[in-house]
């Protein structure tokens, strides 16, 4: 049984879920508007975008995603928006300064829809070709690389904004805190594909059947 099942949530509710995050996330823009923050403006601002890769996926590409899929990369993102903006009018500014498990779930959560946009990619070329196979345990690895690749891609990136910033004297996008930060961000990167490989394939079936029908009809 299906973990939102468990929990009592049918579609329609999930959707309305989906709908509440997005409306916080044009609230969270407002808020760095405020601020003056361009951290928070551009983290909100990646996060309302790819909310709207899902409608545009399905508007132009044919690609339908179920709810839950829809939910899953919508609290990714929300959740990494919202630990930048903290709680207005609280003493919360920034949950991942304040909270110290915070940055451990948004990436865990994060690399969950990485490893999960990569197998559902690999596998619809899988049932697309006669030519290629994928045999579960090649799977199984390959999520884990992937993941880990993106991870340390974005560690990357983080430190190199956060040394720009130093070096130009303003405020940084993306905060790096150290060694032992990046060790543990690679830590949780690899428990959400795992996570994917092992329980989470099952539910992207049929977002690779789908993505393999467009590759068919393109």
């Amino acid at each position: 049984m299906r973990l939102r099942d468990r929990l009592g949530l049918g579609e329609r509710t999930q959707l309305r879920l989906v709908a509440a995050m997005e409306v916080l996330l044009v609230g969270m823009f407002l808020v760095g508007l405020q601020r003056g923050n361009t951290g928070i403006l551009v983290n909100t601002g990646v996060a309302i975008a790819v909310t709207q890769l899902v409608p545009v996926l399905e508007r132009d590409f044919g690609v339908q995603m179920d709810a839950g899929l829809v939910l899953w990369v919508t609290s990714a993102v929300f959740l990494h928006a919202l630990g930048t903006v903290g709680i207005p009018g609280t003493g919360l500014t920034s949950f991942y300064r304040q909270v110290w498990w915070w940055d451990h779930v948004t990436h865990a959560l994060s690399a969950s829809v990485v490893a999960a946009a990569g197998y559902a990619t690999a596998r619809a070329y899988d049932l697309h070709s006669e030519d290629v196979s994928l045999p579960p345990r090649f799977m199984f690895a390959f999520i884990l690389l992937v993941t880990l690749a993106f991870g340390v891609f974005w560690e990357v990136v983080e430190f190199t904004l956060a040394e720009t910033a130093g070096v130009l004297g303003s405020g940084t996008v993306l905060t790096q805190y150290g060694l032992e930060d990046t060790m543990l961000d690679l830590v949780f990167d690899t428990v959400g594909a795992v996570v994917v490989a092992v329980w989470g394939t099952a539910h992207l079936s049929g977002l690779a059947a789908e993505m393999a029908a467009r590759f068919r009809s393109a």
